[in-house]
């Protein structure tokens, strides 16, 4: 008599029931990790919704955003500032060579100036059109500007092209407005004037005549160029100074009344 015996059977069917019983508790395992895992991602997509609706950014967003935002020094528009420091040494060898009166020379310097002057105008639009603020295109970029403005005024004045007088009123000015801005920043940054920026070109364009032997009626005209940039350079600079002392006066006001609530 053949026949499966009881216990072999009850195995079986034992056998069977615990895979199903696993496969049961690996399907409510496997929904329970589901359900956990889209109530995590809901949650994530929950805080980060509230901390765009409280204006705050969601956990780990600053470290991404500052990775994202964070610029190269090695970028476009620092490396044409850079170009502008390099620029000055040449620009006064050029400017000096053969005594300071050759105009083949006197050519090459104004070349020279001209590509630190354009480069000017490129770098600070570069780095504010695509994001490549650095803090050191902060120092470096006004520190190449009066470099190079510096050197040719003084170089000018050494062989007697251009009196002293202007170029102690150019420089003062750029040097005064510049620490007096520093001076202030704690109440606001005083912005550039349209005037300013006029003043910046007018001053490029005078000076870059004078670096040229010019001769006859340009002779004459960089002359009156010269005196505007002179009248421009006191008159912005005027406009800066009460800038700065109405900025302070504000600042000082709105501590004033801060205090005054918070002792309240």
């Amino acid at each position: 008599m053949t026949g499966v015996p009881a216990s072999a059977a009850g195995g079986s069917s034992g056998a069977q029931g615990a895979r199903s019983t696993a496969a049961a508790a690996d399907g409510v395992a496997s929904e329970v990790s589901g359900s956990a895992s889209a109530r995590g991602e809901a949650a994530v997509g929950r805080s980060a919704a509230d901390a765009a609706a409280d204006g705050r950014p969601a956990r780990g967003g600053k470290i991404t955003a500052a990775a994202v935002n964070q610029a190269s020094v090695w970028n476009v528009a620092n490396l044409l500032t850079m170009l502008r420091l390099v620029l000055v040494p040449g620009f006064v060898a050029l400017m000096l060579a053969n005594g300071g009166y050759d105009p083949a020379w006197r050519s090459l310097a104004w070349a020279a100036f001209a590509i630190a002057m354009i480069t000017d105008l490129f770098d600070g639009h570069l780095a504010r059109t695509y994001n490549l603020v650095t803090d050191f295109g902060k120092i470096a970029d006004p520190i190449a500007d009066k470099a190079i403005m510096g050197a040719a005024l003084i170089c000018l004045s050494s062989l007697g092209d251009l009196p002293w007088w202007v170029t102690i009123v150019i420089l003062g000015r750029e040097l005064g407005i510049t620490l007096m801005r520093f001076l202030v920043i704690r109440y606001g940054v005083i912005p550039a004037s349209r005037g300013g920026k006029l003043k910046t070109l007018t001053q490029g364009v005078a000076v870059g005549m004078y670096v040229l032997a010019l001769t006859g009626w340009l002779a004459t005209l960089r002359f009156w160029v010269m005196a505007a940039a002179v009248v421009l350079t006191v008159v912005t600079g005027l406009d800066y100074v009460r800038q700065a002392i109405v900025l302070r006066r504000q600042g000082i006001a709105e501590r004033a009344a801060a205090l005054e609530e918070t002792e309240a």
